[in-house]
């Protein structure tokens, strides 16, 4: 019984290994070959940490404690089943609702500090660069106030009208429109 314990722990073990240093490279090399597996709570993740705490609860229960066979089976499992369900509950599930994305919206661009890099005349259209995140993003503008804003300008974004950001000019010295 401790070989099953032990060949559990250890192959657990190696495949958290194996998916942290091979995990992208096996994953495209399969590119699909076991979606049909993937019923929603039974994530690699999940299976590799019930056979884990399998193999560990079992080596522990029978190295420390007087019990035979069967007792030590059933609280293994157990233990492998409470610890998968919270490593589904609390990681994996929270994991796949997770989105990383550097998408925004344009109405997320009010009240966003830019700068001129083509010259809005008083009626007319020009360009604004705004930082966003590691980067910046570039759109066209028009002025607010229907006054000239020179390439350069630093100006807040007061509304987006069809798609073109609205600007007015930024005092530098107090921090707000002019």
């Amino acid at each position: 019984m401790e070989t099953l314990f032990w060949s559990c722990l250890a192959g657990g073990i190696l495949f958290a290994v194996v998916s942290v240093v091979l995990g992208d490279l096996v994953s495209h090399a399969l590119d699909g070959l076991l979606d049909f597996l993937s019923v929603d709570f039974l994530k690699p993740m999940v299976i590799a940490s019930a056979v884990t705490v399998f193999g560990g609860a079992g080596v522990l229960l029978e190295r420390y404690t007087g019990w035979g066979g069967l007792p030590v089976i059933l609280l293994s499992a157990a233990a492998a089943v409470i610890i998968s369900a919270l490593v589904y509950w609390f990681y994996v599930r929270p994991m796949d609702n997770s989105e990383n994305s550097t998408a925004y919206s344009i109405r997320e661009l009010s009240g966003r500090i830019g700068e001129v890099t083509i010259p809005i005349p008083e009626t007319g259209f020009g360009e604004v660069m705004i930082k966003l995140g590691a980067g910046n993003t570039v759109h066209i503008a028009s002025s607010f106030d229907r006054h000239l804003l020179a390439a350069g300008t630093r100006v807040v974004v007061v509304d987006v009208l069809d798609g073109v950001l609205r600007v007015a000019k930024l005092d530098e010295r107090r921090g707000d429109v002019v």
